[in-house]
């Protein structure tokens, strides 16, 4: 049974920084696609970014890209979320989810390809 445990949200200024973490357990397959996503209320599950546990390629959605860094430690079964220069526009709900297999980056970027979730971790981030 694949279980997926998101920590590290909180409360933050504007410019601060968090690192969120998700450890898996129960599948961590090199070709499996790890991803981070967020929902803030009213909105729709929006791309944050994306991994394999092989550590081959990383993408990241454009309102986050340069600002964000996910990382992978396989050993640890965990991956990271760093969220650099945060903004009040990044106050949502994140989530990790699992996509069993291998996959272009077009399915890593889409929440519907994902099998499995975790129940999310809240991120605040006041002006």
């Amino acid at each position: 049974q694949v279980q997926l445990v998101e920590s590290g949200g909180g409360l933050v200024r504007a410019g601060g920084s968090l690192r969120l973490s998700c450890a898996a357990s129960g599948r961590s397959a090199r070709d499996d696609g790890m991803g981070w996503f967020r929902q803030a209320p009213g909105k729709e599950r929006e791309f944050v970014a994306a991994i394999r546990w092989s550590g081959a390629g990383e993408w990241y959605g454009d309102s986050v890209s340069g600002r964000f860094a996910i990382s992978r430690d396989t050993a640890k079964k965990t991956v990271f979320l760093q969220m650099n220069s945060l903004k009040p526009e990044d106050t949502a709900t994140y989530y990790c989810a699992l996509r069993p297999g291998r996959a272009i980056s077009a399915i890593l970027r889409d929440p519907h390809q994902y099998q499995y979730w975790g129940q999310g971790t809240q991120v605040t981030v006041s002006s």
